[in-house]
């Protein structure tokens, strides 16, 4: 059976205990066992890790110690597939550059708060994406700093109302990369768990979920 593993704490803002039992949910429909975790020492049990198939993180705003960013890390690059969203994955330890190369981005600001916008999905052959268009969102707009070895699988484009000289400005919303033999997921959706009531947000971070497990 394939393992998953779900880490929340953080900053409560982005409801990281009910994203973490909603994917849980979603997660065991699809054939998980799943365990959920509130607390990073999860990823001192390195040998637990490294049997996982698939590890969510949902963790925001906080600080990671040394050895449990490395348990986390390793393990990846070992092959064990991470997804996760928004800040939940992308702004969750501003001090650990490694961490944010491994995510393949980090958050620097959602000019306007919650927004309408528009996401454009840029590349329509990839299984994540395949068969699903454009749509309109209600949340945060994620201006984020991005690696550009990212494989983007839909975008944002700033109109520039909050922040005049970003007018134009093509961001990343969905990516997909790897770190070592590990597959990583990422979307900048999520910043409530009612965002996952768009069905498209849901449906691109579950395949994800899918896509990144070993």
């Amino acid at each position: 059976m394939q393992s998953a593993l779900i880490c929340w704490g953080g900053w409560e803002g982005h409801e990281p205990q009910q994203s973490a039992n909603l994917w849980a949910t979603i997660l065991r429909d699809e054939g998980f066992s799943v365990e959920v975790s509130d607390t990073l020492d999860a990823y001192l049990d390195t040998a637990k890790l490294h049997d996982l198939s698939l590890i969510v993180p949902v963790w925001t705003m906080s600080q990671i110690t040394k050895e449990q960013e490395r348990g986390l890390l390793d393990a990846v690059a070992s092959g064990v597939g991470i997804a996760g969203w928004h800040g939940c994955m992308a702004d969750s330890f501003r001090n650990n550059t490694e961490y944010q190369w491994m995510v393949g981005g980090q958050w620097v600001a959602h000019p306007g708060n919650i927004i309408g916008y528009t996401v454009n999905i840029s590349n329509h052959d990839d299984p994540i994406t395949a068969g699903l268009n454009d749509f309109r969102v209600e949340t945060e707009q994620y201006y984020m700093h991005v690696d550009p070895s990212n494989e983007v699988l839909a975008t944002t484009t700033f109109k520039g109302e909050y922040a005049p000289w970003i007018a134009g400005t093509v961001m990343p919303v969905v990516w997909k990369r790897r770190w070592g033999q590990g597959r990583v997921f990422y979307c900048s959706l999520g910043h409530h768990t009612s965002d996952f009531d768009v069905p498209e947000t849901r449906e691109i971070v579950r395949r994800g979920m899918l896509w990144a497990k070993r």
